[in-house]
């Protein structure tokens, strides 16, 4: 028996790029409000950054883009 319940995803797996280039993948609750991507995001890359980023994009679901 079918179950469409059972073909909802509790995590997704999102793209980390900094300047366009990918560096890393995180995990977050489809759930997650843009804030909290945004933040789990830049402890991920925190290494590769110089200085705060300029801008921060967030795309829900696909990836998330750090400007430098």
């Amino acid at each position: 028996v079918f179950d469409p319940k059972a073909m909802v995803l509790d995590e997704v797996e999102l793209a980390v790029q900094v300047n366009s280039k990918m560096r890393a993948k995180i995990t977050v609750a489809t759930s997650a409000s843009k804030e909290e991507i945004e933040k789990i995001a830049l402890e991920a890359v925190q290494s590769l950054l110089a200085s705060a980023p300029k801008k921060v994009i967030v795309v829900p679901g696909r990836l998330v883009n750090i400007i430098a």
